[in-house]
């Protein structure tokens, strides 16, 4: 079974809907509201064998949403913003509460959220708004690599034998997953300035237009 693109259907193009109700769009809505919870677990109860389970449940509605929006053609294009953005605030909130309870250092929250930054400010400069590009690899693998890597490190912290090998394992998915969030980052970074630039140069055009003719006197 492949791990990336799984119920996709060979020569059959997606068709992003216009539909907002859907099982995959659900699915991303559930697997965000459960970020509290985990927080809840960590922060408040101290439950760290809950709070894995969470996190598991989490990382696993991320793969099933997306195979259910390609094998049952459930693609939409609230889903195409949402289940990535869905992602990156859930490994944000995830890696704040980590920060919180003394699991990881702020430089771990800082190397996530310096490259969403630069890309939000690019999105917001070109297109006042999201950019709506495709997920790349890079990009579903930097998250497998994180959402494998989280639960590892809080399984470290849990009262088990080898809890220093869960921790060796946790940080090689992580580094990894890092890594691949500014290979990322930067690839998303110069898709948005190709797409963006003749979108913004004509917005100026426009404008331009505008002035010159507000400008013209009888």
């Amino acid at each position: 079974m492949r791990m990336f693109g799984a119920g996709s259907r060979p020569g059959r193009p997606a068709v992003h809907h216009d539909r907002v109700l859907t099982i995959p769009n659900v699915l991303t809505v559930i697997r965000f509201m459960g970020v509290p919870l985990f927080m809840w677990l960590v922060l408040g109860a101290r439950e760290y064998g809950w709070a894995v389970l969470v996190l598991a449940l989490l990382g696993g509605t991320d793969w099933v949403d997306g195979y259910v929006a390609r094998r049952f053609d459930q693609t939409s294009k609230l889903g195409r913003i949402l289940d990535p953005a869905a992602d990156r605030l859930a490994l944000l909130a995830v890696a704040l509460t980590l920060v919180l309870a003394d699991v990881v250092q702020w430089w771990y929250l800082a190397a996530l959220v310096v490259p969403d930054a630069i890309l939000g400010a690019a999105s917001l400069f070109y297109f006042h708004s999201h950019p709506d590009l495709p997920v790349s690899r890079v990009g579903k693998l930097r998250t497998a690599l994180l959402l494998i890597g989280t639960p590892l490190l809080v399984v470290s912290k849990l009262p088990l034998p080898g809890a220093d090998a869960y921790l060796v394992a946790a940080w090689v998915f992580l580094s990894l997953g890092l890594a691949g969030h500014w290979v990322a980052g930067y690839n998303y970074f110069w898709a948005i300035v190709r797409k963006g630039r003749p979108v913004r140069g004509g917005r100026r055009s426009e404008d331009d237009g505008a002035r010159g003719i507000g400008g013209v006197r009888s």
